[in-house]
Formats: structure tokens, sequence, C-alpha cells
């Protein structure tokens, strides 16, 4: 015979909790995309004023 998989679904209670959380991922997503923004502008300005020397420096550390 077939074996069957039972589904159960979230209870209103379950669901209400996973609402509140998402709010707080949300803002801690806004976060990091901000901190990622500033580090990749970092980056470009090093890179416009000594690219040359930035990429030794990556290799070096890369390579080690």
């Amino acid at each position: 015979m077939a074996e069957r998989e039972q589904v159960r679904k979230p209870t209103p209670v379950e669901r209400e909790s996973e609402t509140t959380q998402a709010p707080a991922a949300s803002e801690r997503g806004k976060e990091i995309k901000a901190e990622l923004d500033d580090l990749l502008d970092e980056i470009d300005e090093v890179l416009e004023t000594n690219a040359e020397e930035f990429v030794k420096s990556y290799i070096q550390k890369g390579g080690q």
C-alpha cells in the first residue's frame, strides 16, 4: 500500500508569531545592505586612488 505523509497546517498562533518576526528580519536585512553598500563604496575609493596596490595586497592575502 502507498504511504501517506500527513501535513500539519500552522495554527493561528503560529501564523501570528511568524508575522511578528518578519519586520525584525527585514530591518536587519536593510542594515546589512547599508553596511555592504558602505564597504563597496570604500573599495571603489581605494580602487580609484591606487588599483595596482589594492590588487597586489589582495593577491598576497589570498595566496597565503
